[in-house]
């Protein structure tokens, strides 16, 4: 595990020390702002709402569906038209409060039945989150009601050669215990990375979605909507589907509780999401700066 407080004392880039120029905070949502508990602490919340007081727009940039991320919206009183959330790791932007659409850029069943097809020659659990259907499956197992749980959706069991292939589909997931996905992702083709994104959002997720939707994409598509510039971002996260985002971001932050591949690309890691890690960050770039 790589000491925090190495990365905490390291000389700022010049870049870092300047006041006041962050204007958009884009949050992972599990591992990032939410608590071991799933809870968002009280010091997070006032951080977060002294922050959208000086006028920084504050957007949650999560894997989960918009009904999984709902909750927190209200509890954050991301409740107007300047309020969005990125959804599906960047698949979708949509408004808060409207429901407008600023980004979308999905699969199709024909994506998802070929996916599916890969995922039966690895013996890997697969599922798939679509708008006519809701959270899909071919066959339901310990971790699709794991996402149907947090997410507050309904299963549909469905032979994924049943879609049709204009379907529309936000992602596809593999999803076993670690050690098994492992093996699956160890086999993967070449050709699944060429044509597609995939990240792993834990270590019983892989997620696939079009190759032109990652979170970078997603939050860069908003802060385009916004008219603010890439340096002007701030992106948190603490996992392999936040990699993009924080690469790309103005300023990248990862979590205490990150593993190290995301500590390694990122320009400052805070405290972990259990300390108030997210707190901390803004208290010190965008508050106290």
């Amino acid at each position: 595990m790589v000491d925090c407080q190495l990365f905490i004392t390291l000389p700022l880039s010049p870049f870092l020390k300047v006041a006041n120029m962050y204007k958009l905070i884009a949050l992972d949502m599990d591992g990032t702002l939410l608590s071991p508990d799933g809870s968002i602490s009280a010091r997070t919340k006032q951080a977060i709402t002294d922050a959208r007081a000086k006028g920084v727009t504050v957007a949650l940039a999560s894997g989960r569906p918009l009904e999984g991320m709902t909750h927190y919206i209200e509890e954050l009183g991301f409740n107007s038209d300047k309020d969005f959330a990125v959804c599906y790791n960047g698949g979708m932007v949509v408004c808060a409060k409207t429901g407008e659409t600023v980004r979308s850029q999905l699969l199709t069943g024909k994506d998802a039945k070929n996916i599916a097809s890969l995922a039966n020659d690895l013996r890997v659990n697969v599922h798939a989150f679509t708008t006519r259907l809701g959270l899909i499956t071919p066959k339901n197992n310990h971790y699709t009601e794991h996402e149907a749980v947090i997410n507050k959706l309904t299963i549909t069991e469905i032979d994924f050669n049943e879609l049709e292939d204009d379907e529309v589909v936000m992602k596809v997931m593999l999803i076993d215990p670690p050690e098994i996905l492992q093996k699956a992702v160890d086999a993967l083709p070449a050709f699944l990375y060429e044509q597609y994104t995939v990240v792993r959002s834990a270590p019983f997720f892989l997620e696939i979605m079009n190759k032109n939707s990652h979170k970078a994409a997603g939050v860069s598509s908003l802060a385009e909507h916004l008219g603010i510039k890439q340096q002007e971002v701030i992106c948190m996260g603490d996992a392999g589907n936040d990699h993009h985002m924080i690469e790309w971001a103005g300023l990248g932050i990862a979590m205490g509780n990150a593993d190290d591949a995301t500590k390694a690309i990122a320009d400052y890691v805070t405290d972990t999401n259990a300390n108030d890690g997210v707190a901390q960050a803004i208290e010190k770039f965008v508050l106290n700066a």
